[in-house]
Protein backbone atom coordinates (compact mmCIF):
# COMPACT_ATOMS: atom_id res chain seq x y z
CA UNK A 1 0.00 0.00 0.00
CA UNK A 2 1.46 3.37 -0.98
CA UNK A 3 0.64 6.58 0.83
CA UNK A 4 -0.74 9.26 -1.54
CA UNK A 5 0.59 12.79 -1.60
CA UNK A 6 -1.94 14.54 0.61
CA UNK A 7 -2.18 18.32 0.89
CA UNK A 8 -5.63 18.90 2.28
CA UNK A 9 -6.49 22.08 4.16
CA UNK A 10 -8.16 22.36 7.53
CA UNK A 11 -10.53 25.31 7.61
CA UNK A 12 -12.54 25.17 10.83
CA UNK A 13 -11.46 22.48 13.26
CA UNK A 14 -7.97 22.79 14.72
CA UNK A 15 -8.07 19.20 15.94
CA UNK A 16 -9.99 16.32 14.35
CA UNK A 17 -13.29 15.57 16.05
CA UNK A 18 -13.77 11.98 17.19
CA UNK A 19 -17.42 11.19 16.50
CA UNK A 20 -18.83 8.04 18.11
CA UNK A 21 -22.09 6.10 17.72
CA UNK A 22 -24.59 5.81 20.56
CA UNK A 23 -27.54 3.46 20.18
CA UNK A 24 -28.95 4.37 23.60
CA UNK A 25 -28.33 6.67 26.56
CA UNK A 26 -25.94 4.30 28.31
CA UNK A 27 -23.80 3.93 25.19
CA UNK A 28 -23.74 7.72 24.85
CA UNK A 29 -22.27 8.03 28.34
CA UNK A 30 -19.64 5.38 27.66
CA UNK A 31 -18.68 7.01 24.35
CA UNK A 32 -18.19 10.38 26.03
CA UNK A 33 -16.34 8.93 29.04
CA UNK A 34 -13.96 7.09 26.72
CA UNK A 35 -13.04 10.17 24.71
CA UNK A 36 -15.61 11.04 22.05
CA UNK A 37 -15.79 14.75 21.15
CA UNK A 38 -19.29 14.20 19.79
CA UNK A 39 -21.81 11.39 19.50
CA UNK A 40 -24.48 10.72 16.92
CA UNK A 41 -27.76 9.14 17.95
CA UNK A 42 -31.12 8.28 16.43
CA UNK A 43 -34.50 9.63 17.40
CA UNK A 44 -37.65 7.59 17.14
CA UNK A 45 -38.36 8.87 13.62
CA UNK A 46 -36.57 9.68 10.36
CA UNK A 47 -33.40 7.65 11.00
CA UNK A 48 -31.79 4.64 9.31
CA UNK A 49 -31.49 2.39 12.38
CA UNK A 50 -35.07 1.60 13.29
CA UNK A 51 -33.91 -1.50 15.22
CA UNK A 52 -31.64 0.46 17.55
CA UNK A 53 -33.04 1.48 20.93
CA UNK A 54 -33.10 5.11 19.78
CA UNK A 55 -33.84 8.13 21.94
CA UNK A 56 -36.97 9.80 23.24
CA UNK A 57 -36.81 13.59 23.54
CA UNK A 58 -36.44 13.23 27.29
CA UNK A 59 -33.44 10.93 26.82
CA UNK A 60 -31.99 13.35 24.29
CA UNK A 61 -32.14 16.17 26.82
CA UNK A 62 -30.43 14.01 29.42
CA UNK A 63 -27.79 12.96 26.90
CA UNK A 64 -27.12 16.56 25.85
CA UNK A 65 -26.83 17.62 29.51
CA UNK A 66 -24.36 14.80 30.19
CA UNK A 67 -22.29 15.49 27.06
CA UNK A 68 -22.00 19.21 27.86
CA UNK A 69 -20.33 18.41 31.19
CA UNK A 70 -17.50 16.87 29.20
CA UNK A 71 -17.45 19.43 26.39
CA UNK A 72 -19.04 17.03 23.91
CA UNK A 73 -21.85 17.52 21.41
CA UNK A 74 -24.82 15.40 20.35
CA UNK A 75 -25.94 14.98 16.73
CA UNK A 76 -29.12 13.24 15.55
CA UNK A 77 -29.32 11.11 12.41
CA UNK A 78 -32.39 12.25 10.45
CA UNK A 79 -31.21 10.63 7.26
CA UNK A 80 -34.05 8.67 5.68
CA UNK A 81 -35.08 9.23 2.09
CA UNK A 82 -38.57 10.51 2.84
CA UNK A 83 -41.71 9.49 0.99
CA UNK A 84 -44.70 11.82 1.07
CA UNK A 85 -46.11 10.07 4.11
CA UNK A 86 -42.81 10.50 6.00
CA UNK A 87 -42.75 14.28 5.74
CA UNK A 88 -45.80 14.75 7.94
CA UNK A 89 -44.72 15.84 11.40
CA UNK A 90 -41.15 16.78 10.44
CA UNK A 91 -41.54 20.41 11.56
CA UNK A 92 -42.59 19.52 15.10
CA UNK A 93 -39.87 16.88 15.28
CA UNK A 94 -37.14 19.34 14.29
CA UNK A 95 -38.37 21.95 16.78
CA UNK A 96 -38.23 19.35 19.53
CA UNK A 97 -34.67 18.42 18.58
CA UNK A 98 -33.61 22.05 18.75
CA UNK A 99 -35.30 22.57 22.10
CA UNK A 100 -33.59 19.44 23.45
CA UNK A 101 -30.21 21.07 22.76
CA UNK A 102 -29.14 18.91 19.82
CA UNK A 103 -26.14 20.52 18.09
CA UNK A 104 -26.75 19.20 14.57
CA UNK A 105 -28.83 16.84 12.49
CA UNK A 106 -27.45 14.52 9.81
CA UNK A 107 -29.71 14.71 6.75
CA UNK A 108 -29.87 13.07 3.32
CA UNK A 109 -33.19 14.28 1.90
CA UNK A 110 -33.19 17.86 0.48
CA UNK A 111 -36.77 18.30 1.69
CA UNK A 112 -35.65 17.86 5.30
CA UNK A 113 -32.61 20.08 4.67
CA UNK A 114 -34.93 22.84 3.42
CA UNK A 115 -37.40 22.55 6.31
CA UNK A 116 -34.61 22.55 8.90
CA UNK A 117 -32.87 25.62 7.50
CA UNK A 118 -36.11 27.61 7.33
CA UNK A 119 -37.64 26.45 10.59
CA UNK A 120 -34.70 26.05 13.02
CA UNK A 121 -31.72 27.99 11.62
CA UNK A 122 -29.88 27.53 14.92
CA UNK A 123 -29.75 23.76 14.35
CA UNK A 124 -26.76 22.80 12.21
CA UNK A 125 -27.47 20.57 9.20
CA UNK A 126 -24.78 18.08 8.21
CA UNK A 127 -25.18 16.31 4.88
CA UNK A 128 -25.43 12.53 5.36
CA UNK A 129 -23.17 10.01 3.67
CA UNK A 130 -26.40 8.68 2.11
CA UNK A 131 -26.13 11.53 -0.43
CA UNK A 132 -23.02 9.81 -1.88
CA UNK A 133 -21.09 13.08 -2.15
CA UNK A 134 -17.73 12.32 -3.76
CA UNK A 135 -16.42 15.45 -5.51
CA UNK A 136 -15.62 19.06 -4.67
CA UNK A 137 -18.23 20.54 -7.02
CA UNK A 138 -21.01 18.69 -5.19
CA UNK A 139 -19.53 19.72 -1.83
CA UNK A 140 -19.42 23.33 -3.07
CA UNK A 141 -23.12 23.11 -3.98
CA UNK A 142 -24.06 22.08 -0.46
CA UNK A 143 -21.87 24.80 1.03
CA UNK A 144 -23.76 27.34 -1.08
CA UNK A 145 -26.96 25.86 0.37
CA UNK A 146 -25.68 26.88 3.79
CA UNK A 147 -24.48 23.53 5.17
CA UNK A 148 -21.34 23.73 7.33
CA UNK A 149 -20.41 20.05 7.04
CA UNK A 150 -20.61 17.22 4.51
CA UNK A 151 -20.27 13.54 5.42
CA UNK A 152 -18.61 12.10 2.34
CA UNK A 153 -19.58 8.82 0.72
CA UNK A 154 -17.46 5.88 1.84
CA UNK A 155 -16.22 5.51 -1.74
CA UNK A 156 -14.13 8.70 -1.54
CA UNK A 157 -10.35 8.22 -1.55
CA UNK A 158 -7.89 10.19 0.56
CA UNK A 159 -6.55 11.94 -2.54
CA UNK A 160 -10.08 13.00 -3.48
CA UNK A 161 -10.70 14.26 0.06
CA UNK A 162 -7.51 16.35 -0.07
CA UNK A 163 -8.65 17.84 -3.38
CA UNK A 164 -12.07 18.68 -1.93
CA UNK A 165 -10.40 20.48 0.99
CA UNK A 166 -8.26 22.45 -1.46
CA UNK A 167 -11.34 23.77 -3.27
CA UNK A 168 -14.03 24.20 -0.63
CA UNK A 169 -13.98 25.94 2.77
CA UNK A 170 -16.15 23.45 4.66
CA UNK A 171 -15.92 20.76 7.33
CA UNK A 172 -15.48 17.23 6.01
CA UNK A 173 -16.60 14.19 7.97
CA UNK A 174 -15.59 10.66 6.96
CA UNK A 175 -16.25 7.20 8.31
CA UNK A 176 -12.93 5.82 9.51
CA UNK A 177 -14.00 2.66 11.35
CA UNK A 178 -16.78 0.08 11.30
CA UNK A 179 -19.05 -1.85 8.98
CA UNK A 180 -19.02 -1.15 5.26
CA UNK A 181 -22.13 -1.62 3.13
CA UNK A 182 -21.67 -4.03 0.23
CA UNK A 183 -23.84 -1.79 -1.91
CA UNK A 184 -23.10 1.75 -3.07
CA UNK A 185 -23.25 4.11 -0.09
CA UNK A 186 -26.07 2.09 1.39
CA UNK A 187 -28.29 2.30 -1.69
CA UNK A 188 -29.45 -1.29 -1.41
CA UNK A 189 -32.84 -2.90 -1.92
CA UNK A 190 -32.07 -6.52 -1.02
CA UNK A 191 -33.78 -6.01 2.31
CA UNK A 192 -36.84 -4.57 0.55
CA UNK A 193 -37.17 -7.63 -1.68
CA UNK A 194 -36.36 -10.29 0.89
CA UNK A 195 -38.17 -8.99 3.97
CA UNK A 196 -40.29 -6.03 2.84
CA UNK A 197 -38.14 -3.79 5.05
CA UNK A 198 -36.94 -0.60 3.36
CA UNK A 199 -33.20 -0.13 3.80
CA UNK A 200 -33.40 3.58 3.07
CA UNK A 201 -36.16 4.18 5.60
CA UNK A 202 -34.43 2.48 8.52
CA UNK A 203 -35.28 -1.18 7.96
CA UNK A 204 -32.11 -2.84 6.58
CA UNK A 205 -31.97 -6.50 7.60
CA UNK A 206 -28.35 -6.90 6.40
CA UNK A 207 -29.24 -9.46 3.74
CA UNK A 208 -25.65 -9.40 2.44
CA UNK A 209 -24.51 -11.06 5.68
CA UNK A 210 -26.99 -13.94 5.49
CA UNK A 211 -25.81 -17.46 4.67
CA UNK A 212 -26.76 -18.70 1.21
CA UNK A 213 -26.60 -21.95 -0.73
CA UNK A 214 -25.29 -21.60 -4.30
CA UNK A 215 -26.63 -23.41 -7.36
CA UNK A 216 -26.27 -23.14 -11.11
CA UNK A 217 -28.82 -23.99 -13.75
CA UNK A 218 -28.05 -27.30 -15.46
CA UNK A 219 -29.23 -26.15 -18.90
CA UNK A 220 -26.87 -25.15 -21.73
CA UNK A 221 -25.44 -21.62 -21.49
CA UNK A 222 -27.70 -18.98 -23.00
CA UNK A 223 -30.95 -20.88 -22.39
CA UNK A 224 -33.78 -18.45 -21.57
CA UNK A 225 -35.24 -18.87 -18.07
CA UNK A 226 -38.76 -17.68 -17.36
CA UNK A 227 -39.72 -15.67 -14.29
CA UNK A 228 -41.64 -18.68 -12.99
CA UNK A 229 -38.55 -20.86 -13.31
CA UNK A 230 -36.41 -18.25 -11.59
CA UNK A 231 -38.83 -18.25 -8.69
CA UNK A 232 -38.73 -22.04 -8.56
CA UNK A 233 -34.91 -21.93 -8.52
CA UNK A 234 -35.00 -20.22 -5.14
CA UNK A 235 -36.44 -23.36 -3.56
CA UNK A 236 -34.54 -26.58 -2.88
CA UNK A 237 -32.99 -28.39 -5.89
CA UNK A 238 -35.64 -29.83 -8.16
CA UNK A 239 -36.15 -30.33 -11.91
CA UNK A 240 -36.78 -27.08 -13.85
CA UNK A 241 -37.83 -29.10 -16.90
CA UNK A 242 -37.48 -32.77 -17.76
CA UNK A 243 -33.85 -33.78 -17.33
CA UNK A 244 -32.69 -30.37 -16.06
CA UNK A 245 -31.87 -29.66 -12.42
CA UNK A 246 -30.09 -27.06 -10.35
CA UNK A 247 -26.47 -28.08 -9.80
CA UNK A 248 -25.12 -27.34 -6.31
CA UNK A 249 -21.88 -25.35 -6.28
CA UNK A 250 -20.88 -26.64 -2.88
CA UNK A 251 -20.24 -29.88 -1.05
CA UNK A 252 -22.28 -30.79 2.04
CA UNK A 253 -19.31 -30.03 4.29
CA UNK A 254 -18.65 -26.58 2.74
CA UNK A 255 -19.51 -23.30 4.43
CA UNK A 256 -22.45 -21.41 3.05
CA UNK A 257 -21.94 -18.30 0.92
CA UNK A 258 -22.16 -14.72 2.25
CA UNK A 259 -21.32 -11.44 0.52
CA UNK A 260 -20.65 -8.93 3.28
CA UNK A 261 -17.73 -6.52 3.28
CA UNK A 262 -14.86 -6.56 5.72
CA UNK A 263 -14.93 -3.78 8.30
CA UNK A 264 -13.16 -0.48 7.82
CA UNK A 265 -10.24 0.34 10.13
CA UNK A 266 -7.94 3.38 9.78
CA UNK A 267 -6.32 3.32 13.22
CA UNK A 268 -2.90 2.65 11.72
CA UNK A 269 -3.31 5.54 9.25
CA UNK A 270 -4.20 8.44 11.55
CA UNK A 271 -1.49 10.75 10.08
CA UNK A 272 -2.90 10.28 6.56
CA UNK A 273 -6.44 11.13 7.71
CA UNK A 274 -5.25 14.31 9.41
CA UNK A 275 -2.97 15.35 6.55
CA UNK A 276 -5.84 14.96 4.09
CA UNK A 277 -7.77 17.55 6.10
CA UNK A 278 -10.61 15.42 7.46
CA UNK A 279 -12.30 17.36 10.26
CA UNK A 280 -14.43 14.64 11.86
CA UNK A 281 -13.44 10.99 12.26
CA UNK A 282 -16.65 8.98 12.36
CA UNK A 283 -17.01 5.51 13.90
CA UNK A 284 -19.87 3.34 12.67
CA UNK A 285 -21.92 1.19 15.04
CA UNK A 286 -25.09 2.44 16.75
CA UNK A 287 -26.16 -1.21 17.01
CA UNK A 288 -22.84 -2.32 18.55
CA UNK A 289 -22.21 -3.18 22.20
CA UNK A 290 -21.00 -0.93 25.00
CA UNK A 291 -17.72 -2.87 25.05
CA UNK A 292 -17.26 -2.21 21.33
CA UNK A 293 -17.96 1.53 21.60
CA UNK A 294 -15.69 2.04 24.61
CA UNK A 295 -12.80 -0.01 23.21
CA UNK A 296 -12.84 1.55 19.75
CA UNK A 297 -13.25 5.13 20.98
CA UNK A 298 -10.47 4.62 23.52
CA UNK A 299 -8.01 3.35 20.91
CA UNK A 300 -8.65 6.17 18.44
CA UNK A 301 -8.60 8.76 21.24
CA UNK A 302 -5.11 7.71 22.27
CA UNK A 303 -3.83 7.66 18.69
CA UNK A 304 -5.25 11.09 17.79
CA UNK A 305 -3.99 12.70 20.98
CA UNK A 306 -0.52 11.21 20.53
CA UNK A 307 -0.27 12.52 16.97
CA UNK A 308 -1.54 16.00 17.83
CA UNK A 309 0.91 16.26 20.74
CA UNK A 310 3.93 15.41 18.57
CA UNK A 311 3.28 14.96 14.84
CA UNK A 312 6.96 14.58 13.96
CA UNK A 313 7.65 12.02 16.66
CA UNK A 314 4.36 10.12 16.33
CA UNK A 315 4.61 6.33 16.49
CA UNK A 316 1.66 3.99 16.12
CA UNK A 317 1.66 1.78 19.22
CA UNK A 318 0.92 -1.91 18.53
CA UNK A 319 -1.10 -2.15 21.75
CA UNK A 320 -3.73 0.23 20.34
CA UNK A 321 -4.43 -2.20 17.52
CA UNK A 322 -4.32 -5.14 19.90
CA UNK A 323 -7.00 -3.45 21.98
CA UNK A 324 -9.09 -2.76 18.90
CA UNK A 325 -8.95 -6.40 17.86
CA UNK A 326 -10.64 -7.32 21.14
CA UNK A 327 -13.75 -5.51 19.93
CA UNK A 328 -13.58 -6.33 16.21
CA UNK A 329 -16.41 -8.47 14.86
CA UNK A 330 -15.03 -9.03 11.34
CA UNK A 331 -11.74 -8.90 9.45
CA UNK A 332 -10.49 -5.35 8.84
CA UNK A 333 -9.31 -3.33 5.85
CA UNK A 334 -8.87 0.29 4.71
CA UNK A 335 -11.97 0.55 2.53
CA UNK A 336 -11.73 2.94 -0.43
CA UNK A 337 -9.17 5.31 1.10
CA UNK A 338 -6.23 3.94 -0.93
CA UNK A 339 -7.59 1.49 -3.51
CA UNK A 340 -10.91 0.18 -4.75
CA UNK A 341 -11.78 -2.89 -2.66
CA UNK A 342 -11.79 -6.19 -4.56
CA UNK A 343 -12.87 -9.76 -3.82
CA UNK A 344 -10.28 -10.04 -1.05
CA UNK A 345 -12.07 -7.29 0.86
CA UNK A 346 -15.33 -9.22 1.10
CA UNK A 347 -16.35 -12.15 3.24
CA UNK A 348 -17.64 -15.02 1.12
CA UNK A 349 -18.02 -17.60 3.83
CA UNK A 350 -19.13 -17.35 7.45
CA UNK A 351 -16.13 -16.20 9.45
CA UNK A 352 -15.33 -16.85 13.06
CA UNK A 353 -16.05 -13.87 15.25
CA UNK A 354 -12.78 -12.10 15.90
CA UNK A 355 -13.70 -10.57 19.26
CA UNK A 356 -12.76 -13.09 21.97
CA UNK A 357 -13.78 -10.92 24.94
CA UNK A 358 -16.98 -10.12 26.84
CA UNK A 359 -17.73 -7.04 28.93
CA UNK A 360 -17.76 -8.55 32.44
CA UNK A 361 -18.06 -5.61 34.83
CA UNK A 362 -18.15 -1.84 35.29
CA UNK A 363 -16.16 -0.14 38.05
CA UNK A 364 -18.42 2.02 40.23
CA UNK A 365 -16.04 2.83 43.10
CA UNK A 366 -12.44 2.27 44.19
CA UNK A 367 -11.19 2.22 47.78
CA UNK A 368 -7.47 3.04 47.82
CA UNK A 369 -7.06 2.03 51.48
CA UNK A 370 -8.30 -1.52 50.99
CA UNK A 371 -7.39 -1.88 47.29
CA UNK A 372 -10.92 -3.03 46.50
CA UNK A 373 -13.32 -2.01 43.79
CA UNK A 374 -17.11 -2.03 43.66
CA UNK A 375 -17.97 -3.64 40.34
CA UNK A 376 -21.34 -3.85 38.62
CA UNK A 377 -21.70 -7.24 36.93
CA UNK A 378 -22.36 -7.22 33.19
CA UNK A 379 -21.50 -10.86 32.43
CA UNK A 380 -20.99 -13.86 34.72
CA UNK A 381 -17.54 -14.05 36.33
CA UNK A 382 -16.10 -15.92 39.33
CA UNK A 383 -12.94 -16.40 41.40
CA UNK A 384 -10.08 -17.97 39.50
CA UNK A 385 -10.91 -16.37 36.14
CA UNK A 386 -8.41 -14.10 34.41
CA UNK A 387 -9.80 -10.67 33.58
CA UNK A 388 -8.55 -7.39 32.13
CA UNK A 389 -9.26 -3.88 33.37
CA UNK A 390 -9.10 -0.94 30.99
CA UNK A 391 -10.29 2.64 31.06
CA UNK A 392 -10.14 6.09 29.48
CA UNK A 393 -7.26 7.26 31.70
CA UNK A 394 -4.83 4.65 30.37
CA UNK A 395 -5.85 1.99 32.87
CA UNK A 396 -4.85 -1.44 31.59
CA UNK A 397 -3.82 -4.55 33.47
CA UNK A 398 -4.61 -8.26 33.81
CA UNK A 399 -5.32 -10.12 36.99
CA UNK A 400 -7.00 -13.22 38.37
CA UNK A 401 -10.29 -12.70 40.15
CA UNK A 402 -9.86 -13.43 43.86
CA UNK A 403 -12.51 -13.40 46.55
CA UNK A 404 -15.86 -11.74 45.86
CA UNK A 405 -18.21 -10.13 48.40
CA UNK A 406 -21.60 -8.53 48.19
CA UNK A 407 -22.11 -5.01 49.57
CA UNK A 408 -22.85 -6.41 53.04
CA UNK A 409 -19.53 -8.28 53.10
CA UNK A 410 -20.94 -11.77 52.45
CA UNK A 411 -18.68 -14.08 50.46
CA UNK A 412 -19.87 -15.01 46.93
CA UNK A 413 -18.92 -17.97 44.78
CA UNK A 414 -19.65 -15.99 41.58
CA UNK A 415 -21.12 -12.77 40.23
CA UNK A 416 -23.99 -14.37 38.40
CA UNK A 417 -26.88 -11.88 38.55
CA UNK A 418 -27.31 -9.10 35.97
CA UNK A 419 -26.16 -5.70 37.35
CA UNK A 420 -25.17 -7.34 40.65
CA UNK A 421 -22.82 -5.10 42.68
CA UNK A 422 -19.83 -6.98 44.08
CA UNK A 423 -16.58 -6.04 45.78
CA UNK A 424 -13.23 -7.51 44.80
CA UNK A 425 -9.54 -6.91 45.31
CA UNK A 426 -7.79 -5.28 42.35
CA UNK A 427 -4.06 -5.43 41.65
CA UNK A 428 -3.83 -1.79 40.56
CA UNK A 429 -5.88 1.39 41.14
CA UNK A 430 -9.01 1.72 39.02
CA UNK A 431 -11.52 4.51 38.53
CA UNK A 432 -15.22 5.07 37.97
CA UNK A 433 -16.27 3.85 34.51
CA UNK A 434 -13.24 1.62 34.01
CA UNK A 435 -14.35 -1.67 32.48
CA UNK A 436 -13.49 -5.28 33.22
CA UNK A 437 -13.60 -7.88 30.48
CA UNK A 438 -12.97 -11.60 30.25
CA UNK A 439 -12.17 -14.07 27.50
CA UNK A 440 -15.20 -15.86 26.09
Amino acid sequence: MTTPNLKGKRYRLDKPELLAPAGNLEKLKFAVHYGADAVYIGGQKYGLRSNADNFSFEEMREGVEFAKKYGAKVFVATNIYAHNEDVEGIEEYLRNLYEAGIAAIIVADPAIVDVARRLVPGLEVHLSTQQSTLNWQAVSFWKEEGLPRVVLGRETSLEEIAEIKQHVDIEIESFIHGAMCSSYSGRCVLSNHFTDRDSNRGGCCQSCRWKYDLFEDGRPEGTWVSEEEQATAQASPQPLQPGVTQLPLFAPEDNQFTMGSKDLCMLERIPDLIEAGIDSFKIEGRMKSIHYVATVVNAYRQAIDAYMADPEGYVMKPEWMQELQKAANRPLNTGFFYDTPDHEDHIYEPEEKAAPYDFAGLVLEYDAETGTALVQQRNHFKPGQEVEFFGPNHTWFKQTVGELWDEEGNALDAARHPLQRVRMKVDQPVAYFDMMRKKK
